[in-house]
C-alpha cells in the first residue's frame, strides 16, 4: 500500500533484487545507475527486517547531511507514520538524546555520527540492537569517508561476533561499479546478493555530451566552464529543470554569479523564473539569510551547499522541486 501510491509495478532493477532483499537475510550490494529506484530496494530490505526482527533497529547511513535530510523528510511521512514506527535523524545539525535513540525504529545518520555511536557499543544497547545497516553511496568507499565506512562495517561484524545477537544485515547501494565483485566480497554478499546493473537499464534514458577545457589551473578552468554551461541549459533544457554540480561552496557562489551576469544581458533576464510574482518565491526571498542566494533566486537560480543555513537549503530545494526556479547550482 505504501508503494502503490507512487507506482503500480516494480521496474526491472527492483524486480530482480526483490527476492533476495525481501525474502532472505543475505547481505546485498546493489549497483545501478542514478534514478533506478535504489531507495525502493532499500525499503524492501527494511520490510524484511521489520517482519523478522520487529524490535530491532534499521540504520540508514548516507555520506552527506543533505541526503540524510532528504531521506528523513521522505521516510517520516511515507514510511514511519503509516507503519507506526519512530524515525530519528542523527547528524551534526540534529543531535537527539539517548532516550530518543533507544526508542527509535529507524535511525538516519552520517558515517561520522554512526562511527561515534558504535565506538561505545558495549554501553549502548541501541548500537547493538541493529538488524539492518543500509549504506547509501557506498562507491565513495575510496573517497575521504572510506575509512569511516570500513570501520562501521567491520565493527558491526565484530559486535555480532561478540554477542549472541543475529548478525546485522548489510545492504550497500551504489552506482554501477567496475569492481563490484571485490566490494561484494568485502560485504560478504555471496553470489545471490551481488547485483551490478549496466547503465543501459536506466529507466529514464540519458544523453551525454562531453566538453574539454584547456585551462591548467582550477579557478580559470572553472570560470571557463560557466558560459558553456549557460549555453547548454539554454539549448537543451527548454523549460525543464537543470542542475549544475560544482566542487566547493565557493564555486557554488561564483557559478551562480556568473549565470546571473549572463542572464542580465538577455532581453528577458529572468527567463529562469516561471513567475517573478510567485507568492512562494516572494515570501521565501524575504526569509533568505544568504545575500547571494537572495539575488540568485530573483533570477530563477538556486544554490545548495553545506555552508547555507538549513532554511536556505530547504527553500532552494522546495522552489526547484516546484519548478518555480529552473536552475540549481549545488555541491
Amino acid at each position: 500500500a505504501i508503494c502503490r501510491a507512487r507506482f503500480t509495478h516494480f521496474n526491472p532493477v527492483q524486480t530482480q533484487v526483490f527476492h533476495t532483499l525481501y525474502h532472505t537475510a543475505a547481505n546485498a550490494l546493489v549497483g545501478a545507475p542514478t534514478g533506478s529506484g535504489k531507495t525502493v530496494t532499500a525499503e524492501l530490505a527494511m520490510w524484511h527486517a521489520f517482519r523478522e526482527h520487529p524490535r530491532a533497529k534499521v540504520v540508514y547511513v548516507a555520506p552527506l547531511k543533505a541526503l540524510v535530510s532528504e531521506r528523513v523528510a521522505d521516510w517520516r511521512e511515507r514510511v514511519a507514520k503509516p507503519l507506526g514506527r519512530t524515525l530519528v535523524e542523527l547528524t551534526g545539525d540534529v543531535a537527539p538524546d539517548p532516550a530518543e535513540l533507544r526508542c527509535a525504529d529507524i535511525i538516519v545518520t552520517t558515517p561520522e555520527k554512526w562511527d561515534g555511536v558504535t565506538r561505545l557499543w558495549r554501553s549502548r544497547e541501541y548500537a547493538r540492537n541493529v538488524s539492518l545497516l543500509i549504506l547509501d553511496e557506498i562507491h565513495l568507499l575510496g573517497a575521504d569517508r572510506g575509512p569511516i565506512l570500513e570501520a562501521i562495517v567491520t565493527r558491526m561484524h565484530y559486535i555480532a561476533a561478540q554477542t549472541n545477537l543475529a548478525p546485522t544485515r548489510v545492504v550497500g547501494l551504489s552506482t554501477a561499479l567496475a569492481n563490484a565483485g571485490d566490494l561484494g566480497a568485502w560485504l560478504r554478499t555471496g553470489a545471490t546478493g551481488l547485483f551490478n546493473f549496466r547503465h543501459s537499464v536506466r529507466p529514464v534514458p540519458v544523453e551525454m555530451h562531453i566538453d574539454a577545457f584547456s585551462a591548467k589551473h582550477y579557478c580559470p578552468r572553472m570560470a571557463q566552464m560557466d558560459r558553456p554551461a549557460y549555453r547548454a541549459i539554454r539549448t537543451h533544457a527548454g523549460d525543464r529543470p537543470a542542475i549544475i554540480f560544482v566542487s566547493s561552496r565557493r564555486q557554488t557562489r561564483l557559478t551562480a554569479q556568473a549565470l546571473i551576469a549572463f542572464c542580465a544581458v538577455e532581453d528577458n533576464p529572468r527567463h529562469f523564473l516561471r513567475s517573478p510574482d510567485d507568492p512562494a518565491l516572494l515570501a521565501g526571498m524575504e526569509r533568505v539569510d544568504d545575500p547571494t542566494l537572495r539575488l540568485a533566486l530573483s533570477f530563477g537560480i538556486g544554490m545548495h551547499h553545506a555552508g547555507l543555513t538549513a532554511r536556505d537549503r530547504q527553500l532552494s530545494e522546495q522552489l526547484f522541486a516546484a519548478r518555480t526556479i529552473q536552475v540549481l547550482v549545488a555541491t
